[in-house]
């Protein structure tokens, strides 16, 4: 800030904590949001897998009975798992970014 002025919205602490209290609130209400938009696009899932933590042994030692095949079958698998997950993160942002929109557009003054 030049010449050490600060804003007069800012000069009083009091201000500065309610801004950023403001701020603090439309994160943690935006966070809930997309939280129970993806719960929703989840509980839409029929077939929804989880994440196979057992990987190959071939995968950690070399000398194992499991064959590199089985260990690239495994990383796919949950290379596909962990897609599938962030494409319903992607659509839960995507679907939140437009319920905004549609607020902005519906609190403006005709």
């Amino acid at each position: 800030m030049r010449g050490g002025m600060r804003p007069p919205s800012l000069q009083d602490g009091h201000n500065a904590r309610g801004v950023i209290e403001m701020c603090t609130n439309g994160i943690k209400e935006r966070r809930q949001r997309l939280h129970d938009i993806l719960l929703a696009l989840l509980a839409q899932q029929g077939d929804l897998e989880l994440m196979d933590v057992d990987n190959p042994s071939g995968l950690v030692s070399g000398g194992s009975r499991d064959t590199p095949a089985d260990a690239a079958r495994w990383l796919e698998r949950n290379r596909r798992v962990l897609q599938r997950y962030q494409a319903l993160v992607r659509t839960a942002v995507t679907l939140d970014a437009l319920l905004d929109a549609e607020d902005g557009i519906a609190q403006e003054p005709s």
